[in-house]
This record gives structure tokens, C-alpha cells and sequence, in this order.
């Protein structure tokens, strides 16, 4: 069998001294650099083959201090502190001498306990009743998810006209589908374009500065949820002096909140 696309982007090959080599994937390539959720998901892959960690993603924050370079990068991943349930991560990617990302994250045994989820899955039609979009992404990591927008697609005509609001809801899988695991959550936390760009239909000059995601799931929920579509809502709080947020949730078709994530994006005029 093939490997699939994203499993060979986020491919790391040990390379001594506790370093990982991966490399930059053309099937994720954005309009500079690649596609951050991929790059993200390079970062949560050095803990997640690490041979001492302890437990399940619990949250994940990737800093974006440059984009990537095509060729390969360094990751080196140490877990900074180990306690008897959790694990805190430091990670950097490097190319040459410069870091071009730093992520953290916090690993954990999970334990059964209560549970509830105040944040429900909103109404919406089916994913196999919502059309597919009619033409290919402009860049090519778009080629790579399945998106059937039910609300807030990519603006058709870029006439700079004010939405009122930023929301996008859409129905989300790989392409070709892909059992989820976290290192795929966590890209695909990433696939709702700039609220920005929603909110204005003007295509504005911007990069993701900093991602979190926090993750509500374990491999058992990861396992079950399978090849299955994700439903992703996304919006935007607060546009001001050159930066605005976007927080986003992803619940599979079981209605099961696997993940939030939050971002802050630089912009300019």
C-alpha cells in the first residue's frame, strides 16, 4: 500500500543527539513556505515518537518565527519536566542555525472522571448533503482535505465588502480519507482560512503568528471517530492594529467535541 501524503510529511528520521530530520512537503505547499497545519503537525510528531513520553497530547502551542524553506529541518523535542501523571515538552524546529519554529506541550494520563460539554454541536445538514466546492484549491495543501463549507466559504468575488461577522462552518476530512489520529487533528485545526479574509473579502497580506490546540479526546474517541468527517466551526473576536484571533472547534459525527484551537495572525494594509 501507498503511504498517505501526510504520513510521509510528517515523517522523522532520527539523526542523533536526540535531533529528528524531516523534510518540507510539496503535497502541502502554501502560497509562502507550507501549509502550517502541517508544520504543526511535523512539531507534535517529534513528542509524539519520543521514547519517553509519558501519556496523550493534552494541549499544543506552535510558535511560527519563519516559514519553512523547501528541504529538510532539524526537530529536537525534550520532555522539560516529567510528574507522575503529566509532561511538559519544549520543541524547535531549526534549518541551518536559525529556529523557524518552537512549540510546548503537555502530555498527560488521562484518567476517567465526570464529563460534559457545555460547547454542542451546532444544526447543520450532513456532510454528504453539503456539495463539494467546485474548483481546486489556488494553493496545493487545499488539495489535500476534503471541505464542504456549509457557511463561510472563501469569499467568491474579492470586492472588499464588510460579512458583519467571520464564521465559517464546515464539514472536514483528508483527502484521501485518513484514519484521525492527533497529529491530523492538529493540521486540521489549522485548514479555516484567515477570519480576516471572511470578514472583508480582500485579500490582505497576513501569517499565523502563534497556534494552540487543546485537545478533548483520547486514541480510543481518535480511533472511533475514524476516516469520519469532522464538523469545524471558526471566528474571529477582535481585528486591531495589525493582529486579530480566530478560535475554532472540531466535533466528529458522533457530536463528540474532539478539539478547540486558538491562533493569533499578524496583518497589514
Amino acid at each position: 500500500m501507498s503511504v498517505h501524503a501526510f504520513d510521509a510529511a510528517i515523517a522523522l528520521a532520527p539523526q542523533g543527539e536526540g535531533a529528528l530530520q524531516g523534510r518540507t512537503s510539496p503535497a502541502y505547499a502554501n502560497m509562502i513556505g507550507p501549509f502550517g497545519g502541517i508544520t504543526a503537525a511535523q512539531a507534535l510528531n517529534a513528542v509524539l515518537q519520543h521514547p519517553q513520553r509519558l501519556g496523550e497530547p493534552v494541549a499544543f502551542t506552535v510558535n511560527f518565527a519563519a516559514a519553512l524553506g523547501d528541504g529538510p529541518f532539524l526537530a529536537l523535542a525534550r520532555p522539560a519536566r516529567t510528574n507522575r501523571s503529566t509532561q511538559h515538552w519544549v520543541v524547535e524546529l531549526r534549518q541551518g542555525e536559525q529556529a523557524v519554529a518552537t512549540a510546548t506541550a503537555v502530555t498527560a494520563l488521562r484518567r476517567e472522571t465526570w464529563s460534559a460539554t457545555e460547547t454542542p454541536m451546532p444544526q447543520t445538514p450532513l456532510p454528504q448533503e453539503v456539495p463539494l466546492p467546485g474548483r481546486a484549491g489556488r494553493v496545493e495543501w487545499l488539495n489535500r482535505y476534503e471541505m464542504r463549507f456549509v457557511e463561510g466559504s472563501i469569499p467568491p468575488v474579492w470586492d472588499g465588502a464588510d460579512e458583519q461577522d467571520s464564521r465559517t462552518q464546515l464539514w472536514v476530512r483528508d483527502h484521501p480519507p485518513r484514519p484521525l489520529d492527533f497529529a491530523s487533528l492538529a493540521a486540521i485545526a489549522d485548514v479555516f482560512f484567515p477570519r480576516i479574509w471572511r470578514r472583508r473579502a480582500k485579500l490582505t497580506p497576513l501569517g499565523t503568528v502563534s497556534m494552540t490546540v487543546y485537545f478533548h479526546c483520547s486514541q480510543a474517541q481518535l480511533h472511533a471517530t475514524g476516516t469520519g468527517y469532522l464538523l469545524g466551526q471558526a471566528q474571529a473576536q477582535a481585528f486591531r492594529d495589525g493582529y486579530f484571533d480566530q478560535t475554532a472547534q472540531l466535533w466528529n459525527e458522533a457530536g463528540e467535541l474532539l478539539a478547540t484551537s486558538h491562533q493569533v495572525v499578524y496583518y497589514k494594509e
